[in-house]
């Protein structure tokens, strides 16, 4: 097995981000990704542990098959239970498994990628995101921020916080508690 396009994807991302990026290919030479720096088999405990798990924050289980990032969820969840770990579903019916076996978040390509086309109506959404994704050249962060009763953005408006003018950050989205998604 070989880094695939979401690997490669999120190794991207995430090197471009400045993160420390360590990615585990089945293959020694690693010639598709040229961020790898070790090869091995990650449904291996010994693999998981020389790659540094121990030292990880999040772990990215996208391998080729739900059955291997089932696998490789469970077996890093019960090394490290407080680990982040992001999982690759190929089919609906995972999903649920691999929140079960400590997945954090489930990413399913497939619907995203059916759910980006169905939005070409909202050329806009699209188009940002995809800037934002795929553009090495922007500088954007994205981060979730959760604003406590005792703070003085608590109550008010996006316009009455000033936001975008203080700090230069950009909302996208707000979620009220309790309101799922």
């Amino acid at each position: 097995m070989r880094v695939g396009r979401v690997g490669r994807e999120v190794a991207q991302f995430l090197t471009n981000a400045q993160r420390v990026v360590v990615v585990i290919d089945r293959d020694p030479s690693g010639a598709r990704c040229p961020v790898c720096v070790g090869s091995g088999d990650v449904t291996d405990d010994a693999t998981l542990l020389e790659a540094g798990i121990e030292r990880a924050a999040t772990l990215v289980a996208a391998l080729d098959t739900d059955a291997d990032n089932l696998y490789v969820t469970v077996a890093a969840k019960s090394m490290r239970p407080e680990l982040q770990i992001i999982a690759r579903a190929r089919s609906e019916s995972s999903e649920p498994k691999l929140v079960r076996a400590g997945a954090d978040r489930v990413v399913n390509p497939q619907q995203l990628g059916g759910t980006a086309w169905l939005l070409r109506g909202a050329a806009h959404v699209v188009d940002f995101v995809d800037i934002v994704m795929h553009d090495g050249t922007l500088e954007f962060r994205l981060a979730e921020l959760v604003v406590s009763h005792a703070s003085s953005l608590s109550g008010g408006t996006i316009r009455s916080a000033q936001l975008r003018e203080r700090t230069g950050a950009l909302v996208l989205a707000i979620r009220r508690p309790g309101v799922v998604l």
